[in-house]
């Protein structure tokens, strides 16, 4: 048994046309957050560490929809969301409705470690994230407006003129024509060679949403999972995922049933999710790693100790 690495840039309907350049740029930083990862575990940094450092890249990357690439409510606005969870403890902690926190996922982190609560949101996340900065804690707060990029703007001029909310769609500076494609949440699972799990998801929601709403990346089982068995990071349509408890299914599938990993996600992804609606990674316990999908493609890498790695988009 060895570690294994796995980690998403979120899943929808992504053509196999897609334009070269929009491809390449999404799957250089994963390339890139794959080696920081591989780096990390083989120095022997915990799966909570690793799975909080490879979102945070993520998270900083404006090509992906969660922190600086956060797509805007139907006012304009960002609210972003993150869960981070310790395998081996079952501690957690979530965050939703931030509007001026870069890393979303580290604030989480504390939220799990700081406070005796699991979730907080809003005002109340807000001014949690101003304590942690006077605490000298590492978290760090910018002016909404950083977050609010020509693109998403643009998405949601697309939006509202289809009177629609959904996933966010790529496009460039012009839009490259037939070059849309929903892509979405960010998140990361890892497991050390011990055997411990670590999960980590992030996200800005999708294009238009209403002020307020929440998706399942910060709801512990829906969108974000870890126990003793499997660590898992959804990504998709978060009320589908939220309806289909999709991350705590497939460990209760491990755990009560008997299950593989393989077989777990496979009878989630197909029978418990309707088809073009959810992807996740997983790993085991035992450093298996699987990256299913019923979507047209998830951006995603993945690597294990024995020198196998995988990045992939369909």
């Amino acid at each position: 048994m060895g570690w294994a690495i796995a980690l998403h840039g979120g899943a929808g309907d992504i053509p196999g046309d897609l334009p070269p350049e929009l491809g390449e740029l999404r799957e250089s930083c994963l390339h890139r957050c794959l080696d920081i990862a591989i780096d990390a575990l083989n120095a022997h940094k915990s799966p909570l560490d690793v799975v909080e450092l490879v979102v945070r890249e993520l998270e900083n990357d404006r090509h992906f929809n969660a922190g600086r690439g956060s797509v805007l409510t139907n006012n304009g606005t960002v609210e972003m969301e993150a869960c981070i969870m310790d395998g081996s403890t079952k501690n957690c902690g979530a965050v939703s409705g931030l509007t001026t926190v870069v890393n979303a996922v580290s604030l989480a982190r504390l939220v799990m470690e700081k406070t005796p609560h699991i979730y907080l949101a809003f005002e109340g996340a807000e001014a949690f994230a101003r304590e942690q900065i006077c605490e000298n804690n590492g978290v760090e707060t910018v002016d909404s407006s950083h977050f609010i990029t020509p693109q998403n703007i643009e998405r949601l001029k697309q939006a509202k003129a289809a009177n629609s909310v959904q996933p966010i769609s790529i496009v460039d500076e012009p839009p490259v024509p037939n070059g849309d494609s929903q892509i979405g949440t960010v998140g990361c699972v890892a497991v050390d060679s011990s055997g411990n799990l670590a999960a980590a998801t992030s996200t800005g929601g999708l294009v238009n949403k209403m002020i307020g709403r929440i998706g399942d990346t910060p709801l512990v089982g829906a969108g974000t999972r870890a126990n003793k068995f499997c660590a898992v990071s959804c990504t998709g349509k978060g009320e589908e995922i939220i309806c289909a408890t999709v991350a705590r299914d497939v460990a209760a599938l491990m755990e009560y049933k008997g299950l593989t990993l393989k077989e777990a996600t496979d009878y989630v992804i197909k029978e418990s999710t309707p088809k073009g609606t959810t992807g996740l990674i997983s790993v085991s316990t035992t450093g298996e790693v699987v990256t299913p999908f019923n979507t047209t493609g998830v951006f995603r890498a993945c690597a294990t100790q024995d020198g196998k790695t995988e990045i992939g988009i369909w």
